[in-house]
């Protein structure tokens, strides 16, 4: 009768025990969430705070001061009674990127002289944006491609690193490869807007996550691989609206079974992406199975409510010709588009643009 009491005692003290540990993690969550939204205040109010700080520095630097070398004279002996009073944190590097902060986001564009920058109004900072972002957002001169990053690092949620890795990799540049001018201001005024299968598609897709040697050979199993094991920077890559569905897909037709490396489902286009991985150029052999995969969805997968599914091939070397003339109408449906294992330079792109240009010539009967 003991052993019996004290059994449902213990069985009070765990159930109690579950109890209290649901309240816990409520209570916990709530903290969390009341902290990170202190630190976003903190952030925020730091952000206001630089500006500010950067303004007093370049109107000091505007009273004629005859020294050239007066603005690192000033910003040095700053530092040195800022870190003394507040503690580490005013490097010299420091105000040299809040000088530069106000100076960028200063209201009044005078490329001539700071001095209208100086009664410029303080603009509204976004509070989803921390100083980390701003430092990063700075690094890009050209206003248009930074209010771009800007827009994207809002819409997606980057977290500062991911802003980073996004502007290293030049996607700007990237999706912007094909944009007439109109197009151009679109990026910049609404960011990447995706209506139709051609704007989800990138040209280089850059895997620099990966750690792959450019020359390394791979076999096409080791690439899918790598990319499952990082799935996270390979879904920022690709872009917004990638759900992630299966890997080796098996499709079978008559006792035949065909295997689609990579499927994902896009969320703003409502259609099936099916992604091809190969390790060497571009042929017609891979287009035409691709053609398969693609058929097979629409036929047999996708529901009254999906779109037409969407085929994309990486491989090493695409060739628009070869898409054109292997698909001809179903060009619109499946796309390949090159891969690399490191970060584009602006001269690589803009060597991939004037070919692009070129060819665009040759078709419209134009001499180059």
């Amino acid at each position: 009768m003991k052993k019996k009491s004290e059994n449902k005692k213990i069985s009070v003290i765990k159930n109690n025990d579950k109890h209290i540990n649901i309240i816990y993690t409520q209570i916990a969550s709530v903290i969390k969430e009341a902290r990170a939204k202190v630190m976003l205040t903190i952030d925020t109010t730091m952000v206001q705070a630089y500006w500010h700080i950067g303004k007093y520095i370049v109107e000091e630097e505007q009273r004629g001061k005859a020294r050239a070398d007066y603005g690192m004279y000033l910003i040095s002996e700053i530092s040195t009674k800022l870190n003394h009073e507040f503690g580490h944190g005013f490097s010299v590097r420091t105000l040299i990127d809040i000088r530069k902060f106000y100076l960028t986001y200063s209201v009044t564009e005078n490329k001539k002289t700071h001095a209208l920058r100086a009664k410029s109004p303080e603009p509204k900072f976004n509070n989803n944006l921390s100083w980390t972002h701003y430092r990063s957002l700075m690094s890009e001169n050209n206003s248009t491609i930074r209010a771009f990053y800007e827009l994207e690092t809002l819409k997606n949620n980057w977290s500062a690193r991911e802003l980073e890795r996004q502007m290293g990799s030049l996607l700007f540049e990237r999706l912007a490869k094909s944009k007439d001018k109109k197009g151009l201001m679109k990026l910049s005024c609404k960011g990447q807007e995706i209506t139709k299968p051609e704007d989800a598609i990138k040209e280089p897709f850059v895997l620099e996550f990966l750690n792959i040697p450019e020359s390394h050979q791979l076999v096409e199993s080791r690439l899918e691989d790598a990319l499952i094991s990082n799935m996270q920077n390979f879904l920022l890559e690709l872009g917004r609206g990638f759900a992630f569905i299966a890997r080796q897909k098996r499709l079978t037709l008559d006792g035949n079974h065909f295997y689609a490396d990579l499927v994902f489902y896009h969320t703003i286009l409502h259609a099936y992406i099916i992604v091809d991985l190969k390790t060497k150029p571009l042929t017609h052999g891979d287009l035409g199975q691709m053609q398969l995969y693609v058929n097979y969805f629409d036929m047999e997968i996708k529901t009254e409510n999906d779109n037409p599914t969407i085929g994309l091939i990486l491989c090493t070397k695409q060739n628009k010709k070869m898409v054109k003339y292997t698909l001809g109408d179903k060009a619109k449906q499946i796309f390949a588009s090159k891969y690399q294992f490191n970060l584009p330079t602006e001269k690589e792109l803009e060597t991939e643009l004037k070919r692009e240009i070129k060819e665009l010539k040759y078709k419209l009967g134009h001499k180059v």
